[in-house]
């Protein structure tokens, strides 16, 4: 393209500060560098790990950022030492890496990677070296991605090519948050057929996991959050239940306890609230409940022991415990055969300018996944 080996001006939604509206610039993206991808977005959904990031998060060193780490695209041009892409490709950029050498990426009992941004920079939530630049300064790139700018650089562990026909507006979705949610019920929960399952918060990750209670056989699933109008949406993806704790004068996990004769099998946690951990994890049955923590939170977090002693289990997952780079492709070819949704997920649309719009609803629970055109 004409445009290979060129900075590329373009326009991004740039976080200057935390607590402030996003500003619509014009950036400059560097070229890619050795092992690196250019890439033209041109979908990119709203994740709450962005509203974390920019209202909750106790740490502002992460700024000035391009937010968004859920988006889609085509390469546009490849540095050196880059083989298995090629301008034109479609493509998903991830924010976990897959090297696929180190130790972690060889065992098939994790999908973390030694040489992932997490390890290193969390405190940034971005690597520190960026192709960003705007108004004379150096702009991160959140999750190493920055999907909400018309073009990103990224290495290319953090890239994953996918079928020519995949519609960019709708898989961009796989990118994290459903991914996150529909792994962590059939990969770290491991929910068995015939199973009794809570979800806990139903947002895009929540019902995720409770797509992924069904499609794994589940036959309960109770839905549970304090916004009923999720409800109906819930019973859509597969829940035969649903709960609204603010309705009963005991603990949710008291109310789970006598619906099922003792607890559930399996309950996620998909807001990333301390409280609502503890809750779910008393809510799962003794001796063999598993209760997986999938919300993202820096709180601290305590639980009794006896919890934990009379046999339940309590366990994280990061990214549904897919290896991407492997994974996603095929999650791809399922939502086209209509093994999983996707469309379900998506309740607005907006074109990029509308970014504080978009942040707005989804920090006022109106939400649950609004698709932004990112290029025209």
């Amino acid at each position: 393209m004409a445009t290979a080996g060129k900075v590329i001006k373009c326009r991004a939604a740039v976080a200057w500060k935390p607590n402030a509206p996003l500003v619509i610039e014009e950036i400059e993206v560097g070229p890619p560098q050795e092992g690196e991808i250019r890439i033209k977005i041109v979908a990119s959904s709203l994740c709450h790990t962005e509203l974390f990031h920019l209202f909750e998060g106790k740490d502002n060193r992460g700024f000035p950022t391009i937010l968004g780490h859920e988006g889609a695209g085509v390469v546009e041009s490849v540095g050196p030492g880059v083989a298995d892409f090629k301008t034109g490709d479609k493509v998903i950029p991830v924010s976990a890496a897959q090297c696929g050498e180190c130790r972690f990426c060889k065992s098939p009992k994790t999908n973390l990677c030694e040489r992932s941004w997490l390890n290193y920079h969390v405190d940034l939530m971005s690597y520190p070296t960026t192709r960003f630049t705007c108004r004379g300064q150096p702009i991160l790139q959140f999750t190493g991605t920055g999907t909400f700018s018309e073009y990103i650089v990224i290495r290319q562990m953090y890239v994953v090519k996918i079928a020519d026909d995949a519609p960019l507006d709708r898989v961009c979705l796989l990118g994290c948050g459903v991914s996150t949610g529909y792994g962590a019920a059939v990969n770290t929960a491991g929910v068995t057929p015939g199973s009794v399952c809570a979800v806990f918060g139903l947002g895009a990750v929540g019902l995720g996991a409770v797509m992924g209670c069904k499609n794994a056989g589940a036959s309960r699933i109770f839905a549970v959050d304090i916004n009923e109008k999720k409800f109906e949406k819930a019973k859509v993806f597969g829940a035969t239940d649903v709960l609204n704790p603010k309705a009963y004068d005991k603990p949710i996990s008291e109310v789970l306890a006598e619906l099922t004769n003792g607890g559930v099998d399996f309950s996620l946690e998909c807001v990333g609230n301390t409280e609502v951990s503890r809750a779910a994890l008393e809510s799962c049955v003794k001796g063999w409940g598993v209760s997986v923590l999938v919300g993202y939170t820096d709180a601290d977090f305590s639980a009794k022991p006896i919890q934990l002693i009379s046999g339940k289990t309590w366990k994280g997952t990061l990214l549904g415990g897919f290896k991407l780079k492997d994974s996603l492709p095929k999650l791809v070819n399922d939502y086209m055969t209509g093994k999983i949704m996707l469309d379900e997920f998506i309740t607005h649309k907006m074109d990029l300018e509308q970014i504080n719009d978009a942040i707005h609803l989804m920090k006022t629970g109106q939400c649950i996944r609004c698709i932004l055109t990112i290029s025209k």
